[in-house]
């Protein structure tokens, strides 16, 4: 049909999917959250309207608005929001960002949707039209040189080191019950299998929740859980009786300032860290705990560097949930370097016997992806990396 709408939402409620799928005048793709949404993008830019709730797995919907408007290629692409209730603080901030239109659930019937989205997007064409042409978007590209090295080094590496990986998976298997690999999802530039010997005990990934309330180096207990409604805004007490230094917020039962609501948001969020990293591990066997700190079980990863889902340098490929809570403004800034089996941050404190905190290792990972913006790419720069490895392969903490 000439006039069909090819609509991307973006979020998971059934009552506004349904309303869209059931018109005619729409050809719907619909995504649930942030890192499937990148997934889409990278893939697909022939629609004419993105619809987004406000809250969404790994993101919301102001980020993803912003994140969309920095790229070019979406510029005419008019971008609906949808909350589940009109709050007056997101409304403004919406329509101080230029969003396109703004909706609270219900949407309504499909007709007037339909000539809603088609106004919005005859309008930006007209507007677009009229302005000067943006920068091409940031497009990433492999390198020949890093890829010729890359095929060069897993190749030999894997011809060499097989009689020993021999050895070291009847190790594994007289150790203990199960596959002496493991497969896993993680993501680099897109999701892949992820392969390495196995160092724990078969069906220890269901203890991997308990563990990370209990013993995750990267939570901040410290922080606060949730936000407390009771407790009163310093700067709010500071004022005549009645008075409050911002707007205030009607949640739930509660009255807050926007001021402290968001400043407390801002500390709930930093407890809910992005990476996983248990200390002391009680699930690795003894003969798992031997190749891990000598980096023995990231060996079957060369076979991911010869498939093309890796690279001997880059940043450390990430499982999907973590993946997730990094597709937010700077912290995907990541993502445009491949995946690796080392990089800057193992190099820089894993053969130092320290620790890392969350923030460092993101600011590490959006360094080395730097260079891989223009022609920053530097061969050499890798080797460096290669030869830093080495002494850090042998080290007191299990990674």
């Amino acid at each position: 049909m000439e006039n069909l709408l090819n609509i991307l939402y973006i979020g998971s409620s059934p009552q506004d999917i349904a309303i869209i799928k059931n018109c005619p005048d729409i050809a719907l793709s619909t995504v649930e959250n942030r890192l499937k949404a990148d997934n889409f993008f990278r893939a697909e830019h022939n629609f004419d309207a993105i619809i987004c709730e406000s809250s969404v797995p790994g993101s919301n919907g102001l980020d993803i608005f912003e994140w969309v408007r920095q790229r070019p290629v979406f510029n005419a692409i008019p971008f609906i929001l949808l909350a589940p209730e009109f709050r007056e603080d997101l409304y403004k901030t919406a329509f101080n960002k230029r969003i396109d239109d703004f909706f609270v659930t219900p949407l309504p019937a499909a007709h007037n949707l339909v000539e809603r989205i088609r106004f919005l997007r005859d309008f930006r064409g007209r507007t677009l039209a009229s302005q000067p042409i943006a920068e091409a978007d940031i497009v990433y590209r492999m390198p020949f040189s890093k890829r010729l090295f890359d095929i060069a080094v897993a190749g030999f590496a894997l011809i060499v080191l097989s009689p020993f990986l021999l050895l070291i998976m009847l190790a594994i298997r007289l150790e203990s019950s199960g596959k002496v690999y493991y497969i896993s999802k993680r993501v680099g530039r897109k999701p892949f299998d992820f392969y390495k010997l196995r160092s724990m005990r078969t069906g220890s990934d269901s203890e991997l929740a308990k563990l990370a309330k209990e013993k995750n180096q990267y939570n901040a207990s410290s922080l606060p859980a949730e936000i407390d409604f009771t407790s009163p805004c310093p700067r709010c007490s500071e004022l005549p009786l009645g008075q409050t230094c911002s707007p205030v917020l009607h949640i739930k039962d509660y009255t807050i300032c926007d001021y402290w609501f968001n400043v407390q948001k801002r500390e709930v969020a930093k407890t809910k860290s992005a990476f996983i990293k248990i200390v002391d591990d009680p699930r690795i066997t003894k003969v798992g705990k031997i190749i891990r700190n000598t980096s023995i079980d990231e060996l079957p990863q060369l076979i991911n560097v010869l498939k093309g889902d890796m690279s001997i340098v880059g940043n450390r490929p990430l499982p999907v949930y973590e993946a997730e809570l990094l597709t937010v403004d700077d912290m995907s800034k990541r993502f445009l370097a491949p995946a690796g089996i080392t990089g800057l941050w193992q190099v820089e404190l894993r053969g130092k016997g320290g620790d890392m905190s969350e923030d460092e290792r993101k600011r590490l990972d959006n360094v080395y992806a730097d260079h891989f913006v223009g022609n920053n790419y530097s061969f050499w720069y890798d080797l460096k990396l290669i030869l830093r490895t080495v002494p850090a392969l042998f080290q007191k903490d299990t990674v």
